[in-house]
């Protein structure tokens, strides 16, 4: 029969598998991750078990477990050091604020970790009440060992200036501006800063009524943006808005490239090295391209960073025309320009800026009105009210925060009086005042502003695994690619032209050439196809680029 082998046929001999050893230590750890909710088939990916002997050690947990009641005093006391399901999810939440810290570039040390694990662990323990057999964790030495080496965390050291400490870097900085002869203009800083963007002061009853609401609450929504300028003051960044959904409901049937801000997305809202990278590359440096050629300036930039996680130490190997200046750690929040009160003024200039938004929504009276106008609040709303805010900021008030780190570029030794954070906060109470919140004082306001910075609680820290409500992934929102623009289609078929002229300047054959050139043109027919479709509107007849051997033309490519 075709296909069958013969009796006869030579059989060649397979390797034996390899079998793997299951002790009693793995099983019980098998079982350990099914008590605190983890899924079959992640513990057999974990373990590198297969799914099969996991699910039969799983079937097998009674008799399993009386045999580790009859183990040796030795195994006995091994085995005792698996963890509960509550110091699992401290040790998770911990790890969490550790990250969150680390990307605020925040200064740690072991007694400031112990201290944060303790509470965490009694927080959880009191939120489980009587569902959990009592235990007791001390945050100990012993235990911070162990969990460092689970987590592979690094050596944690307090780090600060002590009073009266000159830093040598404006001096270092000064000559690196005068040897690449920058000016004020060229010169730029930027840092992350995190926003609750739907809070409000907690006397306010919006507040109060969603306090006492179970289940994930708004107010604890928070959002990473990275803003910025130059040191003269003139040229604000257009800011960078990190989120943890990539395409919220809110912005269905928006086009992200057109929202006032650059929209990415991290499970955490933080900014990643990635992120970071992509927005050095594709945002900031045609920013300054097109900044310096506008202003008659040499096509060059300094940017100065601190030594956030998320900043790659490779940046200044992606640009020919943008150094990169990281500063020192101990001094950076004391001199980095957008550390002196930019994102604090920011901060309140969005908070006016939404009091401003419920008035002009609502009639400023009917409780009810205002309770369904910030039910329906959303991320949108916010994206248009933090570019509102970010466009508040005067020039004055831009360069005069870089007095600590260059003087000698300050022209407004003080901020803007629109950007005083004392007016601002007057503004923002008289606005309460106007509308059903009588109760707001400025101590609230003062609070509020003050609470985008702190670390994230306990509280906020057990919310980060729940689920946002309203918020959710919208299921069909368009992809990314019907974001295009003709414009930039085109543009991107004159730079395939481009590089298509250089491999056929340099290619040894006519055969090369032509292979590349067809290889090109299908692999870029679904974008030829989608210019078609969205330039049809101008033109009777579609534009073929990149058409069998040949390209564009440079007629097309100017388009």
């Amino acid at each position: 029969m075709p296909g069958k082998r013969p009796l006869n046929a030579a059989v060649i001999p397979h390797a034996k598998r390899e079998r793997k050893a299951i002790t009693l230590d793995l099983k019980l750890e098998v079982l350990r991750r099914f008590e605190v909710g983890e899924k079959l088939s992640q513990i057999a990916k974990a373990l590198g078990l297969a799914v099969s002997t996991v699910a039969t050690i799983r079937d097998n947990k009674e008799k399993i477990k009386a045999n580790s009641q009859v183990a040796t005093p030795l195994r006995a006391s091994r085995l005792t050091r698996h963890q509960s399901a509550i110091m699992e999810t401290m040790e998770r939440l911990l790890h969490v604020w550790l990250e969150d810290q680390s990307q605020r570039n925040m200064p740690l040390s072991v007694t400031i970790i112990q201290e944060k694990a303790k509470s965490l662990f009694d927080d959880l323990q009191r939120e489980r009440g009587g569902r959990s057999p009592a235990e007791k964790f001390s945050a100990s030495k012993g235990w911070f060992v162990r969990f460092k080496e689970r987590h592979s965390l690094p050596h944690f050291t307090v780090s600060s200036t002590a009073p009266g400490h000159k830093d040598v870097y404006p001096e270092v900085l000064r000559s690196i501006i005068e040897g690449g002869e920058y000016s004020p203009q060229q010169v730029f800083n930027v840092d992350e800063t995190g926003l609750y963007w739907k809070r409000m002061p907690e006397g306010m009853f919006i507040s109060v009524e969603e306090k006492a609401e179970s289940g994930f609450k708004s107010s604890k929504d928070r959002l990473m943006l990275l803003l910025g300028g130059n040191a003269a003051g003139d040229f604000k960044l257009k800011p960078l808005l990190v989120y943890h959904l990539e395409n919220p409901k809110a912005l269905k049937g928006y086009s992200k490239p057109n929202l006032p801000v650059i929209w990415r997305s991290n499970k955490k809202a933080w900014a990643t090295r990635t992120i970071f990278q992509e927005w050095f590359t594709y945002f900031f440096c045609p920013a300054i391209e097109k900044y310096c050629a506008q202003n008659h300036l040499t096509n060059k930039a300094l940017l100065i960073l601190d030594n956030a996680p998320c900043h790659p130490v490779n940046l200044g190997d992606l640009s020919d025309n943008v150094r990169v200046e990281y500063l020192h750690d101990r001094t950076a929040d004391l001199v980095q320009p957008m550390g002196q009160g930019i994102t604090s003024i920011f901060k309140a200039h969005y908070m006016r800026r939404t009091f401003e938004h419920i008035l002009e929504a609502t009639d400023g009276e009917d409780t009810a009105m205002i309770r369904e106008f910030w039910r329906n609040y959303s991320i949108m709303d916010a994206v248009d009210n933090i570019a509102v805010a970010w466009e508040e900021l005067r020039r004055a008030t831009m360069n005069s925060v870089w007095k600590k780190i260059w003087p000698e570029c300050v022209q407004f030794r003080s901020v803007s009086q629109t950007d005083n954070i004392a007016q601002l906060q007057e503004n923002i109470v008289t606005l309460a005042r106007n509308m059903a919140f009588e109760e707001v004082v400025e101590a609230d306001v003062d609070r509020l502003l003050r609470s985008h910075e702190d670390d994230l609680s306990n509280e906020e820290l057990m919310q980060l695994e729940q689920e946002p409500s309203g918020e959710e992934e919208s299921e069909d929102a368009a992809p990314a690619l019907r974001q295009l623009t003709a414009g930039e289609l085109s543009a991107a078929f004159s730079h395939f032209e481009a590089g298509l002229q250089v491999l056929a300047s340099n290619s040894p054959g006519d055969k090369w050439k032509l292979q590349v050139s067809r290889a090109v043109s299908e692999a870029i027919n679904c974008y030829r196809e989608l210019y078609r479709e969205k330039s049809g509107a101008q033109s009777s007849s579609p534009r073929s680029f990149l058409h069998g051997a040949t390209t564009c033309s440079s007629e097309e490519s100017r388009q």
